[in-house]
């Protein structure tokens, strides 16, 4: 049976692995960054038009925080249908989903007409600087950092063991590259990442077995692996 490294934070990260697990694919979990809410002051909800939302995280943040009741009247803009789907289960009415990445959700919110600066809750080490992607297009963003993502120290898995790893974001892949054993991109394992910045320090490091997901979503990542997983199994990549 082929077998994968999940690197993403949890709760994230044992959600995929049940959905490879589903496919039969082996699945071991080892979060290379761990979420933790802090306790930073965000600006009141008055005078904001809309809500911007990059991860799950954030609104993982918020929740922790009490912060979801005072915000729920604003319209929240998500950058993906996973996050769009946790916000109306937090119990926000009005939600839309770039359905894509960072780029998507500027498109999105540059067009949307939003009549007002937007709040965008978001990690202490932004992986999308939205205020500075929608000043062009007259839209106002209010960064505030919520939470932060603590990398690991040390990989506890044996990667020879593996025949490749998940990557959702260019911190994970960053901090996979600074732990992996010298000699692990010669082993040649594929590394199947959520999109071209996410892979980026990958083929940085000299990882030569790199695949980009169609789209940046669960699904094509999903899609992404079982096609991995039949390669293995048919012997197409020499290993």
């Amino acid at each position: 049976m082929v077998r994968l490294l999940v690197t993403r934070s949890e709760p994230d990260a044992s959600e995929t692995a049940a959905r490879l697990r589903a496919l039969d694919i082996e699945a071991v979990v080892e979060p290379l960054l761990t979420a933790r809410t802090l306790t930073t002051t965000l600006p009141p909800a008055d005078g904001f038009a809309a809500l911007a939302i990059t991860s799950a995280n954030a609104l993982r943040a918020l929740h922790d925080r009490g912060e979801v009741p005072r915000l729920q009247s604003l319209p929240v803009y998500a950058v993906g249908d996973r996050s769009a789907a946790m916000a109306r289960e937090l119990g926000f009415a009005e939600v839309v989903s770039a359905a894509g990445n960072a780029q998507d959700l500027v498109a999105l919110l540059a067009d949307a007409g939003v009549d007002g600066p937007v709040l965008y809750p978001t990690a202490r080490h932004q992986a999308a600087d939205l205020a500075r992607a929608l000043a062009p297009h007259g839209v106002m963003v209010i960064t505030t950092a919520i939470y932060e993502m603590h990398p690991a120290q040390h990989l506890a898995a044996d990667l020879g063991q593996f025949d490749g790893a998940l990557f959702y974001s260019r911190r994970t892949a960053e901090t996979f590259t600074r732990l992996a054993p010298a000699g692990t991109a010669r082993a040649r394992p594929g590394m199947l990442c959520l999109s071209e910045a996410v892979a980026a320090p990958l083929i940085a490091a000299h990882f030569v077995r790199v695949s980009l997901a169609d789209h940046p979503s669960e699904e094509a990542m999903m899609a992404l692996a079982l096609s991995f997983a039949r390669e293995q199994k048919m012997g197409m990549i020499p290993r």
